[in-house]
C-alpha cells in the first residue's frame, strides 16, 4: 500500500475477518461490563438496604423522593449492564454476533450513563444527610463533571484525536 507521494503507508488495524472482529470486540466487551456490573452491583445492594434502616424514616420528603429516584435509577443501570450477558446467551450460535456485540455495546453505554446518574443521585442523598450545606449541588456537579470527563470526554477525544 503506498500514498499518493508513492511512499509506503503504515497500515493500522487488524487483519480479521468480520467474525474474527466480532469475537475480539465480544471479549473485550466483556470485560468492561464486568468492571461495571461489578461497581452497579455494590451501589444497587448498598441502597437496597438503606430503606431498612432506622435513619430512613427520619429522612425529610426530598431526600425519601431522592432515594427513591436513585434506587429505580440504580436498577435500571443494573438491568442495562446485565443485558449484554442475557442478549448473548439468547442469540448465541445465530451467526449474528456482529450485531450482538453492536447492541450489547449501546446497551453498555446506556448502563454507563445510567451508573452516573445513580452515583451522583446516592452522593447527592449522603452528602445532603450527612452535612445539609448549600454546597452539596456544587460537589455533586464538580463530581458529575469529573465523571463526564473520564468516561466520556477524555475516551471521545482520544477516539476523535487519534483514529483517521
Amino acid at each position: 500500500m503506498t500514498d499518493a507521494d508513492g511512499g509506503a503507508k503504515r497500515r493500522r488495524g487488524r487483519n480479521e475477518t468480520e467474525e474474527e472482529r466480532a469475537d475480539r470486540m465480544w471479549l473485550d466487551l466483556l470485560q468492561e461490563v464486568r468492571v461495571a456490573q461489578m461497581g452497579v452491583q455494590i451501589l444497587f445492594g448498598f441502597l437496597l438496604t438503606v430503606v431498612f434502616t432506622p435513619k430512613y424514616d427520619d429522612l425529610r420528603s426530598t431526600d425519601q423522593s431522592i432515594y427513591i429516584f436513585t434506587v429505580a435509577v440504580g436498577a435500571a443501570a443494573t438491568g442495562a449492564l446485565i443485558g449484554p450477558v442475557s442478549l448473548h446467551r439468547l442469540v448465541s450460535g445465530r451467526r449474528i454476533k456482529p450485531q450482538a456485540v453492536e447492541w450489547a455495546s449501546r446497551l453498555t453505554l446506556v448502563g454507563l450513563v445510567l451508573l452516573l446518574v445513580t452515583m451522583a443521585s446516592s452522593l447527592l442523598l449522603i452528602l445532603r444527610v450527612a452535612t445539609h450545606d448549600d454546597y452539596v449541588p456544587w460537589l455533586v456537579t464538580g463530581i458529575v463533571v469529573w465523571y463526564g470527563v473520564c468516561w466520556f470526554v477524555l475516551p471521545l477525544w482520544t477516539r476523535r484525536r487519534y483514529t483517521e
